[in-house]
């Protein structure tokens, strides 16, 4: 028995590997003509999801468990080939390569390097407008009715890790994250995993009347930095890696950016087209098409496409890059590769999308972040509808259990196999998550960039507005903070305290919140009650944080600021959002201001009697819709990813006891999306305001003092400049990507992007709130002592317009903003420069 014992012993790990049945094939991929090596060459195991590509070198290393006995190797221009392997042993290959020798017999192909190209008479141009004229019975949703199920892949590591920091004794307790076999660009290289997310989607479509529904199966995932809004950054990083790669659409949304298709309908006036190869499948006869654009800087591609030549002139697989030249910053490299597969009927369908893209700070030799976004796309069935009632369903479906999907139900449905490395990733993730030392690493990175400490079921903050400073306050120190989920997921209580050495004043705002769906109030859906009481300095109509994302900026003022109110608000609020993005609010509020600094409120009676502070209540109901809008939620409030969809918002407040009165406030804001002319964001706003009342009360046109460039204000109006009690605007950016400037010799290498801004305000102020006019009303403040003084805003709109250069160090945008009415008030000058700080791709 002993003996028995030691022999099942010695042989067990023989036996283990036996059973796993590991077919390893390795080598080396040459080009046959010339003997290179060949990077990128697609190494697959027939009948499996097992594949992987060359590096640099012409090396590859691919295990899979199974027993395979064909290995396929191929590329874009090169004849693809199979081999017959040993299954479950090590196979060790050298390949060699050959291009595609069968060319179009119609095409002549020269090397005069002087000759001009031209669109006229070339059978590139005349091939790929047929891939155009083409595309809407070629695209997916030409069919009627579509299903099919979709796989989605998305990682995230570090990689190009300073030798320093590896191999520090600070680091030596995490080196098992350390990935040493990874292949970004065809290199092999050291990475760190962060990010892995992985999804199962099933999708259905209806042609007329047109419906999408997408239902959510099951889905898992690890984040390094969990501290981050986990469902935020998934949404932002799927946008950037390609959300949907569409290559019929027109344009291509990817790295934020819209990119022009090589197949637009106007292509061929950006890109140029050459016939480089021809392919014999058993499908039939497909065409290589190489693409590049006409101008390096634009957001355009460069790459191949293979065209079937069968008459449908459908697309069979595309490799989309991009040059080191286009106007795109950290972005180091980008790769889309599609792949299509017949289907009955002459179709081909999309099968693969692969996204890489390597972003960093410099070129070439700093830290780096690689990403690689996968799908893949199965069991497609066309024409076959599903009962009308399926079709009335919500278009964002979500399973009930789609987070308890265990090993086995993944290894069963999933359509791609995991590398070794990411298969990994899991383990080693969760063994750091269990360390003491990452777990404080983590506590401090979240209070920097959520700008909240957390101590337990308590968070202490916002940190940024510890210490500030302002010509009122003087020196302002401020302590806040805030309960969490862990305290109760349905009672909160948030505040702050503050004190200025120059008014010698505390300030402070005190709140409860209860949450009726047990979500914290700067989570996404709202629906809790909220009671708050604020006592804090403010400037008339203004918010006093002009504008947080360029706070040290905003220190910088021009002209006088000494307007200012003591607010004293005690509110009462419910709001409620719904899972389409409408949403509404509704608040009791009693509000009293006392003006400070030079602001003084005074009634346009004979003895000028002076009104210590004013004192009104208000109920307001707020309305908000924002179609398909997706969200990147912070620890103070939420981002809203741009988008191609509106956001509408309606206001309507009725003021009541000291002053009756009603305001109706709609604003309507939307990005246009102009392809190579870059984008436009719009916003059209109106008020109404019915009733009589001081002016602090009415319309208080926002304006913007500071050196910093705001959006949402006017950048050449001073504070408490402009008051009515309606008015109607419209501000206008466009945005150019650098398509101008990109064409500038000289210039052209330094990335810099063209911006136009014009705002218009249009409005006016009854006789009936104009002290002027009417009395038992206060008067405007004057202009004396420096201030500007306040003006009822006319019957000629308040126009202003700026050219900004941005994009300047990948950091800095400068605005030259002018001025181009009302330049008769004390203190106007046309013209001013504004600065801006944007951290953008």
């Amino acid at each position: 028995m002993l003996k028995l014992l030691f022999s099942f012993l010695f042989f067990l790990p023989l036996i283990v590997i036996a059973q796993q049945n590991i077919t390893v094939v390795k080598g080396r991929i040459i080009d046959g003509t010339t003997g290179q090596p060949l990077s990128d060459i697609s190494v697959s195991l027939n009948d499996s999801h097992y594949g992987i590509r060359t590096d640099k070198k012409g090396n590859f290393y691919l295990t899979a468990d199974g027993t395979f006995n064909v290995v396929t190797f191929s590329y874009l221009g090169y004849q693809t080939i199979t081999k017959i392997i040993k299954p479950g042993q090590v196979n060790e290959l050298l390949i060699s390569l050959y291009s595609s020798q069968t060319q179009l017999k119609e095409v002549s192909i020269t090397s005069r390097k002087n000759k001009r190209y031209r669109n006229k008479g070339n059978p590139a141009v005349e091939l790929i407008q047929q891939v155009i004229d083409h595309k809407e019975q070629n695209r997916m949703e030409s069919a009627d009715y579509l299903q099919y199920d979709q796989y989605e892949r998305l990682g995230l590591s570090l990689f190009n890790l300073p030798p320093i920091l590896t191999n520090s004794r600070l680091f030596s307790k995490y080196k098992f994250m350390l990935d040493t076999t990874s292949i970004i660009d065809g290199k092999i290289q050291t990475s760190l995993p962060g990010y892995l997310s992985e999804k199962l989607t099933q999708h259905f479509y209806r042609k007329k009347p047109e419906k999408s529904i997408q239902v959510l199966q099951a889905e898992k995932g690890i984040n390094i930095v969990k501290f981050v809004d986990t469902v935020g950054v998934d949404i932002y990083l799927n946008r950037l890696y390609g959300n949907t790669i569409d290559i019929y659409d027109n344009n291509i949304f990817i790295v934020t950016n819209q990119f022009l298709s090589p197949i637009a309908n106007h292509a061929p006036d950006f890109y140029k087209f050459f016939i480089t190869d021809t392919v014999q499948t058993v499908n039939g006869k497909l065409v290589e098409l190489s693409f590049t654009p006409r101008n390096k800087g634009d957001l355009l591609f460069e790459g191949k496409l293979l065209v079937t030549m069968d008459g449908n002139y459908a697309v069979k697989a595309c490799e989309l890059n991009v040059n080191k030249e286009i106007n795109i910053n950290f972005m180091r490299s980008l790769k889309i590769r599609l792949n299509f597969e017949p289907y009955p009927g002459g179709r081909y369908e999309l099968v693969k999308s692969n996204v890489q893209a390597n972003f960093g700070l410099l070129r070439n030799k700093s830290i780096g972040v690689f990403g690689e976004r996968t799908v893949i796309y199965s069991d497609y069935k066309f024409n076959s509808p599903l009962p009308e009632v399926f079709y009335r369903g919500k278009s964002l479906q979500t399973a009930a259990d789609h987070l308890q999907a265990d090993t086995s139900y993944w290894n069963h449905h999933r359509t791609d196999t995991l590398t070794r490395q990411e298969a990994g990733s899991y383990a080693r993730i969760s063994r750091l998550e269990q360390m003491q030392s990452f777990k404080t690493a983590t506590w401090i990175a979240g209070a920097i960039v959520n700008d909240f400490a957390d101590i337990g079921p308590v968070q202490v903050g916002p940190i940024g507005s510890l210490i500030s400073y302002n010509t009122q306050e003087g020196a302002r120190f401020q302590l806040g903070g805030r309960t969490t989920p862990k305290f109760n997921p349905s009672f909160y209580l948030d505040g702050y305290a503050g004190y200025g050495t120059a008014d010698r004043q505390f300030k402070y705002d005190l709140s409860t919140i209860f949450a009726l769906n047990k979500t914290a109030p700067y989570r996404f859906p709202n629906d809790y009650f909220k009671l708050s009481y604020l006592y804090d300095v403010d400037i008339p109509g203004q918010s006093f944080a002009l504008n947080n994302a360029q706070a040290g900026l905003s220190s910088f003022q021009s002209g006088v600021t000494d307007y200012w109110l003591y607010d004293r608000i005690f509110s009462v609020s419910y709001i409620k959002d719904f899972e389409n993005h409408f949403s509404y609010n509704l608040s009791f509020r009693n509000w009293n201001q006392r003006p400070a600094g030079t602001l003084v409120f005074r009634l346009n009676d004979e003895p000028h009697t002076i009104v210590p502070d004013l004192t009104t209540n208000q109920i307001t109901l707020g309305l908000r819709y924002a179609p398909h809008e997706q969200i990147i939620q912070g620890s103070k409030d939420r981002t809203t990813i741009y988008s191609k969809y509106p956001i509408i918002n309606l206001q309507v407040t009725q003021g009541f006891a000291s002053y009756h009165y009603t305001t109706i406030t709609a604003s309507l804001n939307k990005r246009f999306y102009l392809s190579q002319l870059g984008f436009a964001d719009f916003t059209l706003l109106g008020n109404l305001l019915t009733g009589k009342v001081p002016f602090p009360l009415l319309n208080i046109s926002p304006a913007n003092q500071s050196i910093a460039y705001d959006p949402d204000a006017y950048n050449k109006m001073y504070y408490l400049e402009f008051v009515s009690d309606h008015y109607m605007g419209i501000n206008f950016t466009q945005s150019f990507n650098g398509f101008f400037l990109n064409k500038i010799p000289l210039i052209e290498h330094l990335k810099w992007r063209e911006y136009l801004s014009f705002k218009v305000l249009y409005g006016g102020l009854r006789n009936e709130n104009n002290p002027l006019y009417t009395t038992n009303l206060y008067q405007f403040p004057a202009s004396a002592n420096g201030a500007n003084g306040t003006y009822a805003l006319g019957n000629t709109p308040y126009v202003e317009a700026g050219a900004g250069i941005g994009n300047i160090f990948k950091l800095l945008r400068v605005d030259l903003i002018k001025r181009f009415n009302y330049l008769d008030h004390p203190g106007i000058s046309p013209y001013s420069i504004k600065l801006s700080f944007n951290f953008d791709l």
